[in-house]
């Protein structure tokens, strides 16, 4: 649909209007076909000041070679819930309260071993966030030099590599619990669950195979009209739940973790005080 200044441009100058309208079109898809790139490789800020960032493209190479620390410097509860798969997470500084949230760098001194030059890179939640700039000052304090931030964080990093990112065990029954609007997806082949007379299937949850997650959209397995819902995977190992998630969260469920573990230490993190199996008419909080 034309615009009113459109519309009266056509009108008076027919040729011009339709050139100009024209040139718009292919600047807006040129510029759309330029987004991925330029937003993956794309930073905060080139200050270097308290600290150099990294892109998201940066982070990705960074996670997929070994010797980088990538730490999370969120509170061990809200890294627990979802995290970068690979980062790491220590406990909050001494003294500090949550309004002004610092991890505690004497805890990465000692999982580095006290080696100052050693690559490390921080991330919190995104633009916003002083988190990671607050532990960059203080690691700055302590002679560390090879330290960046992913200041982008967490958030970013779903937009933008459509990836799932990890839920730890102590989350888990925390989340089942309390989250009533999260879909719990099992991973699975059904033959797992039909094998021991369903005694080993999560209560509400639901079964979805690798070549499923465009018919799970439409026959309501996902949440296709609220993608924004919490997604949680889990499998017989942590490589069958990510590769689910994984496809999962590329198709616009930003908010998709996975356990990176088996069903059993699954079950055992959903229910602590459980033994042996799973009863269908089990009083379940779900």
């Amino acid at each position: 649909m034309l615009s009113a200044m459109e519309a009266n441009m056509t009108t008076r100058f027919p040729r011009i209007a339709s050139y100009l309208i024209g040139a718009l079109a292919a600047a807006s898809t040129a510029a759309l076909a330029q987004t991925p790139p330029l937003a993956t490789s794309g930073v905060v800020s080139t200050s270097t000041t308290p600290t150099a960032e990294v892109s998201t493209t940066e982070l990705v190479g960074l996670l997929a070679a070994p010797g980088t620390y990538v730490f999370d410097a969120r509170p061990t509860a809200e890294f627990a819930v979802s995290h970068i798969p690979g980062a790491l997470n220590v406990a909050q500084k001494p003294g500090t309260d949550l309004a002004e949230y610092i991890s505690d760098a004497h805890e990465i001194d000692r999982l580095v071993g006290g080696v100052k030059t050693a690559p490390i890179v921080l991330y919190c939640n995104g633009p916003f966030c002083g988190k990671s700039k607050r532990l960059a000052v203080d690691l700055q304090a302590m002679g560390y030099s090879n330290r960046k931030r992913y200041q982008l964080g967490a958030p970013t990093w779903r937009a933008l590599t459509s990836r799932a990112m990890v839920i730890e065990a102590e989350a888990v029954a925390r989340v089942y619990r309390l989250d009533r609007t999260a879909r719990f997806v099992d991973a699975r082949p059904p033959c797992t669950a039909h094998g021991n007379g369903w005694k080993h299937v999560l209560p509400g949850s639901v079964n979805i195979q690798l070549g499923e997650v465009v018919v799970a959209k439409d026959d309501g397995r996902l949440p296709a009209e609220d993608h924004n819902t919490r997604v949680i995977v889990f499998g017989d190992s942590g490589a069958q739940a990510k590769a689910l998630a994984d496809s999962i969260a590329a198709n616009a469920f930003h908010n998709t973790v996975y356990f990176d573990g088996t069903w059993d230490d699954f079950r055992a993190a959903a229910f602590p005080n459980r033994r042996g199996a799973i009863d269908d008419d089990d009083d379940e909080p779900r």
